[in-house]
């Protein structure tokens, strides 16, 4: 079996292509793959061939539509094409991100989509999502699944429910507290200090910003025992640095270069905070909850879900409020956060979130089959 992947960018750390690199592994067991991309940044898969097609266009929109051409021709070449961004002309979609009509209509202004970004996005979904589309949509999540469904109705019936797909490796367990010992240690983090922990790049949409609020707005003396370490990378990270300068938080906020030690970091931690403005899953707040770190995020983000039925966090309602953010993070560090971590421990010790990758590939592997038998 021949599967093309397809994807405008892949770099390290990002979640879509982290779930990119996880599908690949899984689908190389049983048929030929290849990944197409606009640009590829780090270290090359072992099951896969990775062809970057030339960037034609002078800006990002001429050159997202020319590589949805080129698309559209891989079909004669493979049995299907797999895609982890929207684009025309796809067998299955992979869903990581958000429903963009969602945005476009709820969140954005008219003018916002006559620009030709958002003209190109809302045409790349219809071409995945319309009536008349035969493309398998694989959902993330029942928010996610919702938003789709107001803009897309008559997809549903093309629509698969995935289960999480995180690391193993990112259970709490008996080396734990080496772990926490070992990062403080390091990184001169007294034992009885409180460590806050986000992680994510492309910081205006992670909601950096509200994370700067709601640590200012902490009492001065809960506020003088937290360290904020922020894993992720920003084109803008100079300019994040020096805003946390001017809020006073400079001495007490450290910027850490993406890295795979992220259990390790999450068994240093008290808190995840993650409060994205949007996110159609959120790998990193299950990977906290079954590490048994304490989570407080925002309903926007898919995998929210889990931070209830774990009830190892707590969730800022939608829509988002800056007050409640402040009012929660308080909430958490001045409270006793056993529990919290007692319940997300259990939490992934008794349900499957670790399978995604092998229950796509097995999807990709039976549509496979019954195309061969239609052809």
């Amino acid at each position: 079996m021949r599967l093309a992947f397809v994807l405008f960018h892949w770099f390290p750390h990002g979640g879509l292509q982290q779930d990119l690199v996880k599908v690949v592994n899984a689908c190389a067991e049983f048929a030929n793959c290849k990944v197409y991309c606009l640009s590829w940044q780090g270290p090359l898969p072992s099951n896969a061939v990775v062809e970057q097609v030339p960037l034609r266009g002078f800006n990002r929109v001429a050159q997202q539509q020319a590589f949805a051409q080129f698309v559209q021709q891989l079909k004669a070449q493979h049995d299907l094409v797999i895609g982890f961004n929207r684009l025309p002309g796809l067998d299955i979609y992979f869903a990581a991100d958000s429903c963009f009509a969602h945005k476009a209509y709820n969140e954005r202004s008219w003018w916002y989509r006559q620009t030709p970004r958002a003209k190109q996005q809302l045409a790349f979904e219809r071409a995945v999502f319309a009536d008349d589309s035969k493309t398998l949509a694989l959902m993330l999540s029942q928010r996610q699944r919702q938003q789709f469904l107001q803009f897309y109705p008559a997809s549903q019936a093309r629509m698969l429910d995935l289960p999480p797909g995180i690391a193993r490796k990112h259970q709490a367990n008996a080396a734990s507290a080496t772990l926490r010992a070992q990062f403080r240690h390091q990184h001169g983090i007294p034992n009885e200090s409180l460590v806050v922990l986000q992680i994510g790049s492309s910081f205006i949409t992670k909601g950096l910003a509200r994370s700067f609020a709601a640590l200012t707005a902490l009492p001065t003396e809960l506020r003088e025992q937290v360290f904020f370490l922020v894993l992720g990378h920003d084109k803008k990270m100079a300019a994040w640095q020096q805003r946390a300068r001017k809020l006073g938080l400079g001495e007490r906020v450290r910027f850490l270069a993406p890295t795979e030690q992220i259990p390790q970091l999450m068994q240093a931690a008290d808190l995840l905070l993650h409060p994205s403005l949007h996110e159609s899953a959120g790998m990193v707040i299950l990977e906290a909850v079954v590490a048994g770190l304490p989570v407080l995020t925002t309903a926007e983000c898919g995998y929210a879900q889990h931070v209830h039925a774990a009830q190892a966090g707590l969730v800022c309602e939608a829509p988002f409020q800056q007050q409640q953010l402040n009012t929660l993070l308080t909430q958490m560090l001045s409270s006793e956060r056993k529990q919290w971590r007692a319940n997300g421990i259990a939490y992934g010790q008794q349900h499957n979130l670790y399978d995604m990758p092998q229950v796509v590939a097995q999807l990709i592997r039976q549509c496979g089959q019954r195309q061969r038998v239609h052809e």
